[in-house]
């Protein structure tokens, strides 16, 4: 497949390094655990910001972690290229000091709250994530799984954090949903750069199989969360699986348009979404706690 760089201009690439540079980007993708947050649960509130900050460190230490291991690569990606790491805006050296100082205050806070389990699943995020970094992202399937199960971390320790037991069904829904904007984050990478630019795993892909399974997830999103609402007490939370269907079709619209498919970015540049996900959270919050 002959590469396509023109899907940003020069001015929307500059644009998008304004807007997402900073690691602040990042903590977009860590409020997630915010779903499981329940404030009758067995934690105080207080222990529950605490907990939420140590994850947000967490994840910083991996994504500064993967930014050191990848700096070379990201130099000749049309977006990545932009990160603090890879344009030299940050050192290796002050990128190895931030990552020891995240890790060390994540650690030091779960200590603070006795939270010796939530620990642990913090400890094994980090260290498979560095195995990704270091080796793991270079094979098919392997990476994807990797990365969407990143994503059903956070809901583990999210519950375990604030004592609440989450459904299955919900487990899935996050599952299915990670694996759908993992692969249409790597199809839109095969669209944008070329063969050995970029992680190997690529060249072991075909855009027809991350596409194709990439809308088997989208299903699978919709039929779970649809068999999650079914489960709960108030009806009126069947008619949110609507909602996942319309916030799901907006984002695939971006996704198939000149997006590189990254998922902070699709939806902080898509207002429309935002909107979108305002108005479920919303509803959401009324027909479960108020209604």
């Amino acid at each position: 497949m002959e590469a396509e760089y023109d899907l940003y201009t020069i001015d929307e690439t500059k644009a998008l390094d304004k807007k997402y540079n900073n690691f602040y980007s990042c903590f977009f993708q860590w409020t997630n655990i915010c779903t499981v947050v329940h404030w009758g649960g067995g934690r105080s509130l207080s222990e529950t910001l605490i907990g939420f900050v140590s994850f947000s460190f967490m994840a910083s230490a991996v994504y500064v972690f993967n930014d050191m291991r990848d700096v070379e690569k990201d130099r000749k990606h049309p977006i990545k290229k932009n990160r603090p790491i890879a344009s030299g805006k940050v050192t290796k050296r002050a990128a190895l000091l931030l990552l020891a100082v995240c890790v060390g205050i994540s650690s030091g806070l779960n200590l603070v709250i006795q939270q010796y389990i939530g620990l642990g699943i913090l400890l094994f995020y980090l260290i498979i994530n560095i195995l990704y970094s270091i080796g793991l992202k270079n094979l098919p399937i392997v990476d994807i799984v990797i990365l969407s199960f990143g994503y059903v971390l956070r809901i583990i320790y999210g519950a375990m954090l604030v004592g609440v037991e989450v459904s299955g069904w919900l487990y899935l829904t996050v599952f299915a949903g990670s694996f759908y904007m993992v692969l249409g984050k790597r199809r839109n990478e095969m669209k944008s750069t070329r063969p050995g630019e970029t992680r190997s795993s690529l060249q072991l892909y075909n855009y027809d199989f991350l596409d194709k399974n990439m809308y088997v997830c989208l299903a699978l999103v919709e039929v779970f969360y649809a068999l999650w609402a079914l489960e709960q007490e108030n009806t009126l939370m069947v008619w949110s699986a609507f909602g996942i269907m319309v916030i799901l079709m907006r984002y695939s619209l971006d996704v198939e348009g000149i997006s590189n498919g990254d998922p902070i970015e699709v939806v902080m540049a898509d207002k429309v979404i935002l909107i979108l996900g305002i108005l479920f959270v919303i509803y959401i919050t009324v027909a479960m706690y108020i209604l």
